[in-house]
């Protein structure tokens, strides 16, 4: 199972993630239902280099949220339409 390290935000918006982007992070959120959603902040680097490996879109991801185990999977990922950049991501609870 692949491990990733997240931490909660408390801002949104366009220049939010912009300063993000800039700082090689990017915005995620983490939703489900009769869930809270949760505002995430991810390393660029550690996330690009996990996502070309086949596991990270077909087994469920451990999620460490400020050192709080989240059992998840991918939902949607976007990408920059010409440059090796992740945009935002999408994680959903896996209900056992």
């Amino acid at each position: 199972m692949l491990t990733i390290k997240a931490e909660t935000r408390q801002e949104k918006g366009t220049n939010v993630s912009r300063r993000l982007r800039i700082n090689n992070k990017f915005p995620g959120i983490l939703y489900g239902i009769n869930k809270n959603s949760i505002l995430l902040t991810l390393d660029h680097n550690a996330i690009f280099n996990l996502q070309k490996k086949s596991e990270f879109y077909n087994e469920s991801i451990l999620l460490l949220i400020n050192d709080k185990e989240h059992k998840v999977k991918v939902h949607a990922i976007q990408r920059h339409s010409f440059k090796l950049k992740l945009l935002h991501i999408d994680f959903i609870y896996i209900y056992d």
